[in-house]
């Protein structure tokens, strides 16, 4: 089977939390697998599985056996988007506006929060998807490192049908991803469907896969040659890329120079140019 748990250790197994709607596996070593587990509901994101996801990169981030993770869906879809069932008892019952405002406030401070973590998990995150990835679900993997998906997929930027805009990260990292201002605003504002080969065309993601199981192997694959490397190397490169995305050339610059001013007075180096693989983990 393609995603055993077989290099679980028992230690690890004791020491990593337990959740109700994510399933975590290790398909190869240094490898996690984190799948969203609501199938009977397309993986829609509630409450609880929404704060588990943030659980969950922030525990495996300083988790020294993993380093590299793959995020995928179980059933038939990888992320159907928000439960609006459970999102509609957060309105605040208050009637003054201003009060239920501000907690209103800190309910969406809290759901961006629990998605940036994928950004902010130190160790990188390539996104699997297939089927439906709408709404949450294009705020879910527009904060993954790598994107890969296969050809039954179809993606939705929806917020616009149900009467909101875009609020815990599409609309902030879409366009950085992309780099097509003009697609964006298509996407965004018309909410309409595009599919696997527009999703490759426009630089959403890296390769477009026959089936879902093809993909996973191939996830698997490009995840094991990551964490073949130096994590020290890996890990400032991920950093490192997503704070060039948000600041000066020169400033990202001075950064990676203070950065590798540290690393290469490390071992990691000397292991890379005698041809080891015998990195520590990090």
């Amino acid at each position: 089977m393609l995603c055993s748990k077989r290099f679980l250790s028992t230690a690890l197994r004791r020491t990593l939390s337990t959740f109700e709607y994510l399933q975590i596996e290790s398909p190869a070593p240094k490898v996690y697998n984190v799948q969203l587990n609501r199938p009977d509901k397309r993986n829609a994101l509630n409450m609880e599985m929404w704060a588990e996801v943030g659980a969950c990169f922030k525990e495996l981030s300083s988790t020294p056996d993993c380093r590299v993770i793959i995020l995928s869906g179980n059933g038939k879809a990888f992320c159907a988007g928000i439960d609006l069932t459970s999102f509609i008892s957060l309105i605040p019952k208050k009637v003054d506006t201003a009060h239920k405002a501000l907690e209103l406030l800190d309910v969406i401070k809290n759901l961006q929060n629990g998605l940036s973590a994928l950004e902010h998990c130190k160790k990188p995150v390539i996104g699997a998807i297939h089927g439906s990835c709408i709404g949450g679900g294009i705020d879910v993997i527009s904060a993954t490192d790598i994107r890969l998906t296969c050809h039954d997929a179809y993606f939705q930027i929806k917020e616009v049908d149900i009467g909101i805009a875009a609020d815990v990260g599409t609309l902030q990292r879409f366009p950085k991803i992309v780099g097509n201002q003009s697609v964006v605003n298509e996407l965004a504002m018309t909410a309409r469907k595009f599919y696997a080969d527009e999703a490759l065309r426009i630089g959403l993601v890296s390769n477009v896969y026959t089936t879902k199981g093809e993909m996973m192997e191939k996830a698997v694959a490009m995840a094991s040659v990551i964490a073949s490397k130096s994590p020290v190397a890996v890990q400032g490169t991920k950093d490192n890329l997503v704070y060039a995305r948000d600041h000066t050339v020169q400033e990202g610059l001075d950064r990676i120079a203070l950065w590798n001013a540290v690393t290469l007075q490390g071992g990691d180096p000397m292991v890379a140019m005698t041809g080891g693989n015998e990195y520590e983990d990090a």
